[in-house]
């Protein structure tokens, strides 16, 4: 998108507004840039200067270093860049996620970043925002996926956590380390069926998350050569990345699983090779993606990451402004679910 007059158009280093004259989770580079949250993939390193939601900051400084030059806000709270005025408001994706309002005369866009609709527990539920323009993402845009409750999935966890137990074996659940495995841990550790172990890059968040105020019960860490106490029952989180390492043996006999909305998909369960998929998602279904934008008042919508074209699609059909808009976002449940950067 290169229209003149637009608050955000398409750049190499990423998506601009030229009236501020900064950068929203740009992929490469840049003076001045406004994070949406810190996964990886909207969260850089060699950025002049940060901006974002308050909550994120420890995140932020563990993946990107202390010394960043980090300003941080609350949500709602306005802040002048250039022509423009800036603000951040709940996304509900991960700790400090945020979508990007941008008022300029008259006109307000709102950039979505990564989001979902179902409130949990470890982290600001999604707000919609007003809007004329809303840049939102689509990595599940397909009729198809359309999540469970999630405390239905926890019941599920939980059951076969207990199965595995009863069975003599330790039960090891693959996620990502920021966002979905603290809400796993939130969700089960209320009612645990044995000792909850965690991968070190999962520890390195769950720090994070406690200095934040978020509640998440008692772990061990995983990895220091020594096997968990009650190792049979113990529930070991780790990211996608530790599948089939060394580290694992010394549970004894362990059945794994995947925890991703890829796995509502029975063939990426089967690719992956683990004994269960359980869906769950830090990004919105098809319902939710659809919920977000009418909650938009959006006469004009930009669609971007993920599968993009059929969303488009039927919001055309529905007689909304929809187009493609072309980004480098990838990271958890994306196009490279599975391939988890630690810390």
């Amino acid at each position: 998108m290169t229209d003149s007059g637009a608050l955000v158009v398409l750049r190499p280093q990423g998506l601009y507004c030229p009236a501020g004259d900064f950068f929203i989770d740009p992929w490469r580079p840049v003076a001045r840039a406004v994070i949406t949250h810190a996964h990886a993939d909207h969260a850089r390193r060699g950025h002049g200067a940060y901006l974002a939601h308050r909550d994120s900051a420890g995140v932020l400084r563990a993946r990107l270093g202390a010394d960043i030059a980090l300003q941080t806000v609350d949500y709602g709270a306005p802040v002048t860049c250039g022509n423009v005025r800036v603000s951040l408001h709940p996304a509900g994706h991960v700790l400090g996620s945020a979508q990007v309002r941008l008022e300029h005369r008259g006109e307000v866009w709102v950039v979505s970043g990564d989001y979902k609709v179902e409130a949990d527990t470890t982290c600001t539920p999604f707000e919609p925002v007003r809007c004329h323009t809303f840049i939102t993402e689509s990595t599940f845009g397909l009729p198809l996926y359309r999540w469970r409750p999630q405390v239905t999935v926890f019941d599920d966890i939980r059951a076969w956590w207990q199965a595995n137990a009863t069975a003599g074996r330790a039960s090891v659940l693959y996620a990502y380390a920021l966002g979905k495995a603290q809400r796993l841990l939130a969700g089960l550790g209320t009612a645990p069926i044995g000792p909850i172990v965690v991968h070190g890059a999962v520890e390195t968040i769950n720090q994070a998350y406690r200095a934040a105020g978020v509640a998440l019960p008692a772990t061990q860490r995983w990895g220091d050569g020594r096997a968990p106490a009650e190792g049979q029952r113990a529930l070991v989180i780790a990211p996608p990345s530790a599948q089939g390492s060394p580290g694992l043996r010394r549970l004894g006999p362990y059945a794994d699983a995947m925890v991703s909305g890829w796995m509502q998909l029975r063939g990426t369960r089967r690719r992956r090779g683990v004994d269960r998929g359980f869906a769950l998602s830090d990004h919105a279904d098809w319902p939710g993606l659809l919920q977000a934008i009418g909650a938009s008042g959006a006469q004009r919508v930009l669609v971007t990451h993920g599968q993009v074209a059929p969303l488009v699609r039927y919001l055309k059909e529905q007689g909304l402004q929809a187009d493609a808009l072309q980004a480098h976002y990838r990271g958890e449940d994306g196009a490279d679910a599975f391939e988890d950067e630690a810390p």
